[in-house]
Formats: C-alpha cells, structure tokens, sequence
C-alpha cells in the first residue's frame, strides 16, 4: 500500500509538460508557421471537398467511395489532433500541455493513426475484390459488411491507442518534463518517466510493430494478386484498375514508410524524427485529396458535376 501511495505521489508531481517544439529559432518557428497554417488548412478544405464530393455526388453507394469519405474524415481528426496546437506553440513563449492533454493527445494520435491504417487495409481488400471478383464485386462488398468493417476498422483503433495510453499512465513522472518533440507520442513520453521502460517500450514497439506488420503483409498480398490478374485483362481495363489503385498504393507508401521508421524500432531517437513525424501527421493527410482525385478521373467528374449543377443553381437564383 505504502509502495503504491509513493508511486501515485511520484506521478503527480508532474502537472504539465512543456514541448521543445520544432525549432528554438524565433525567425525558423515563424516560417514554420506560415508554412504549417497554410498546410493545415489545404488539409481541412482537401478532405472536406471530398466528402463532399462523394455524399452529393451519388458515389456513397460505391464501396470505394465510402471508404474514401472516412478516410478524409480520418484524416481532418488525425492532423487536428497535433497541427493546430503545433502551430499555436510556434508563436508561443511557453509551449505547455496539461498532463491530461498529454494523454488525450496520444491517445487521439494513435487512435485515428492505426485506425487509418486499418482503413487503407480494408480499401486494398476493396480494390482486390473489384478487380478480381468483378462480378460478385456488389455482392460482397455490400453495405452491411462495408459498415462492419468500417466498424472493425474503429474498434481496432480504439484498442490500439487504449493499450499504448495504459502502458503509459501507469508510469511515474517526477521531472523534468520537457518533451523534446511537438506532440506527445509515447517514445519521447517515456524518455521522462522515473523507472525503468524498457518492458514498456519493447510491448509498445511490439504492438505498433504487430499492427503495421500485419496490415502491410495482406497490402503486398493484395496488390501482388492484383497485379497478376491484370495480365488477363484489356489494355482499358488495366488502365482504369491501375489509376485507382495506383492512388491507393501512393497513400501506402507515403503513410506507412514514415510510420514503420517511427514505430517499427527499439526505443531510440534520431535527429530525424521530428521532420518524419511532421510527414505523416501533416504531409499525408494534405497530399491525399490531391493524389485521390489528380489521379481518379470519376472523382474529378463528380467534381464538375457538383460545381457545375451549384453554378447553375445560384445563376437561377439570382
């Protein structure tokens, strides 16, 4: 009893954390926060515009299409989560957090985090259906197994971000309590804990390793048996297969090479970290409308559509 007084006591001695931010340059913080508002609002018009685009456009009955519109949700929550705080603290003297905004933060970080992931990962089982079950393509990507795993792909990321968070709080903090990141993720939490994390880390490293692991072995299963089957097809058929998935593995590519080299190793830090970090929470969910409907000819079509039917309403209404 008495051992786990003193641990409680040990943990709130620390009320707040203070990030050290991307740079400790006045000039490069503004830069950066011209820079990263600019960013963050590409984010919430882009991904906005899409969901738009599929629920107005008639395109929410299509399986790939409602995956798409959560997957822009996911993303508009995911930046939020550090983006506008980040760059808040760019112009901020003190860059603080409460302990229990610490925790929300990571919490929400790998929650929308894995749940993306698991999202990509139902959107390769999509295309793989499509392509290479055309003809029952509607039949088993139906909406109530579509809304199952959209549900799944919530559950997972729920249970994801709820371990890493337990592994965490139950850690003592006793200073300091200087984050040297711009966010709170769980390496750079650990580093600061006041006993030994090693157990922590390696089951950290391992769950988010397991989960990125997994999801990229069926991604490569995926799309090598697609790649096979578009050998029997048209020249026309290939073209239109390959344009969307060719934005489907562009999105894995720039979101999953990032989040490997940050998750999937032992607890160690590298100069690097920051600006990797920087690519997957800003970076990606900012170059995905562009990739999804630059390289999608019938996103772009509804697109037109849209605009075109708001033109003439607003030309009738004037």
């Amino acid at each position: 009893m008495a051992s786990w007084t003193h641990s409680t006591k040990k943990l709130n001695n620390i009320t707040e954390f203070i990030f050290r931010g991307l740079s400790q340059n006045p000039e490069t913080e503004e830069v950066c926060f011209v820079i990263f508002s600019f960013f963050y609002m590409v984010i919430l018009l882009g991904n906005f515009l899409i969901m738009v685009t599929v629920c107005q456009g008639n395109l929410f009955k299509t399986p790939m299409y409602f995956f798409l519109n959560f997957l822009s949700f996911i993303d508009i929550c995911y930046s939020s989560v550090t983006a506008p705080k980040m760059i808040v603290d760019l112009l901020a003297n003190n860059k603080t957090i409460s302990y229990v905004g610490c925790m929300l933060q990571l919490f929400g970080v790998h929650f929308f985090g894995c749940t993306e992931i698991f999202i990509l990962t139902v959107m390769a089982y999509d295309r793989y259906v499509a392509i290479c079950k055309p003809l029952h393509y509607m039949t088993i990507m139906d909406r109530e197994r579509c809304n199952k795993m959209l549900l799944g792909t919530w559950v997972g990321g729920f249970l994801h971000s709820i371990i890493q968070v337990a592994l965490v709080v139950q850690l003592p903090f006793c200073g300091p309590n200087e984050i040297d990141h711009y966010f709170c993720d769980v390496h750079p939490v650990l580093k600061l804990a006041c006993s030994d994390t090693y157990v922590v880390g390696v089951v950290v490293t391992a769950n988010s390793g397991t989960i990125a692991l997994g999801s990229f072995v069926i991604l490569l299963i995926s799309y090598t048996i697609i790649l096979v089957s578009l050998r029997k097809q048209s020249a026309e058929g290939r073209r239109k297969a390959l344009s969307t998935c060719g934005s489907h593995i562009a999105v894995v590519i720039i979101f999953f090479g990032p989040c490997t080299f940050m998750y999937m190793r032992p607890d160690t830090t590298f100069a690097e970290d920051k600006m990797v970090a920087i690519f997957y929470t800003i970076v990606t969910p900012m170059l995905n409308p562009l990739i999804y409907t630059l390289r999608n000819a019938e996103m772009k079509n509804a697109m037109k559509k849209m605009w075109s039917r708001k033109i003439f309403w607003d030309a009738n209404n004037k």
